[in-house]
């Protein structure tokens, strides 16, 4: 049985990549689970509010192209 600090980053460190990649993003999810589920509420209500603002005319929305040639046009 794992039940050292040791013995645990070493089996972990010792899993296939994409196995070392879910276990990272379970354990950040563990430690802020409760802040992200607030921090998601918030980016959905943002999204939704810019959503209808495009739909009421009131944002116009450009291409991500237009918007790297407006931003290399200004490092000139």
């Amino acid at each position: 049985m794992i039940n050292t600090f040791d013995e645990i980053i070493r089996a972990a460190l010792a899993l296939p990549p994409n196995s070392r990649a879910m276990l990272a993003e379970h354990l950040l999810r563990s430690l802020d689970a409760q802040d992200q589920a607030i921090v998601d509420a918030a980016w959905a209500e943002v999204v939704e509010q810019r959503i209808q603002r495009v739909q009421q005319g009131k944002v116009i929305p450009i291409s991500a192209t237009q918007v790297f040639q407006e931003l290399r046009n200004r490092n000139v």
